[in-house]
C-alpha cells in the first residue's frame, strides 16, 4: 500500500497548528485591547451636551464649589444635576443674551429641564452611593479626575470593577479630610500615611470587597 501522506505532511501539520495558535492568541489580544480601548470605556471621550458647559471656567476660573450645582452629592446616592434655575442665578445677569445660552433661557421660560448626557455611566446591576464615599473622605477628583481643568467634562477612569476594587481593598490610601474633598488642588502634607491611617479610624473606613456592597 502506498504512503497516504506526502513527506511534508508532518511539517504542514505543525505549521498549521502554530498558525491556529497564533490566531487564537491574536484574537484574545484584540478582544483585550478592544475592552480597554476608549471606544469601549469612553475614557477621555467628550460627549455632546445641550449646552457646552466648561468646568474649567466655572470651577478653576470662577472658583465655584462643586456643591453649588451638585446639591445632593453629600446626602444622596446621586450627585444630581443643577436645575435651570441654578444656572439662571448668574446668567439672568451675566451673558444673559449670549446665543450659547439660548437653550438655558428657553428651558427656564418653558419649565422644560435640559437633558444632559451622562458622562459617568454605571451598569444597571451596580449600586453606587455618592454620599457614603464623600462622608468617608473620598474626594471628587479621585473618581472624576481634574474636572477643574476640563473645558468639556470627560471620564478619566474606566469605572471597571477592577478599578473600584483597587480602592475598596486599600481605601485608606485615597482618603483626605472631609473639608478638603472639594478642593481640586489639595496635596497631602508630610506624613501622608499617618494622616490617612488617622482618617481611616476617624471615619470608620472599611475595606469592603463583598459582592453585595455593589451588586444588590
Amino acid at each position: 500500500m502506498g504512503q497516504l501522506f506526502p513527506p511534508y505532511a508532518n511539517t504542514l501539520a505543525k505549521v498549521s497548528l502554530c498558525i491556529l495558535a497564533g490566531c487564537v492568541l491574536a484574537a484574545a489580544l484584540l478582544i483585550y485591547v478592544w475592552i480597554r480601548s476608549p471606544y469601549t470605556t469612553k475614557v477621555n471621550i467628550v460627549r455632546d451636551q445641550p449646552v457646552p458647559f466648561s468646568h474649567k471656567h466655572h470651577v478653576d476660573g470662577l472658583g465655584i464649589d462643586c456643591r453649588f450645582c451638585h446639591l445632593s452629592a453629600e446626602k444622596s446616592s446621586f450627585a444630581g444635576m443643577p436645575a435651570t434655575e441654578t444656572c439662571m442665578h448668574c446668567h439672568s445677569v451675566i451673558w444673559k443674551d449670549s446665543p450659547m445660552l439660548a437653550r438655558v433661557r428657553e428651558s427656564f421660560q418653558t419649565g422644560t429641564p435640559l437633558v444632559w448626557n451622562r458622562v459617568h455611566v454605571l451598569p444597571g446591576h451596580v449600586y453606587f452611593d455618592h454620599s457614603i464615599h464623600v462622608q468617608k473622605g473620598i474626594a471628587c477628583v479621585t473618581c472624576h479626575g481634574q474636572v477643574d481643568q476640563m473645558p468639556l467634562v470627560r471620564k478619566t477612569n474606566s469605572l471597571y470593577m477592577e478599578w473600584c476594587l483597587a480602592c475598596h481593598r486599600h481605601p485608606e490610601s485615597f482618603l483626605r479630610p472631609r473639608e478638603e474633598i472639594y478642593n481640586m488642588g489639595w496635596t497631602a502634607p508630610e506624613g501622608r500615611k499617618a494622616l490617612q491611617e488617622k482618617l481611616s479610624a476617624k471615619y470608620k473606613v472599611q475595606n469592603v470587597t463583598n459582592c453585595y456592597a455593589c451588586h444588590r
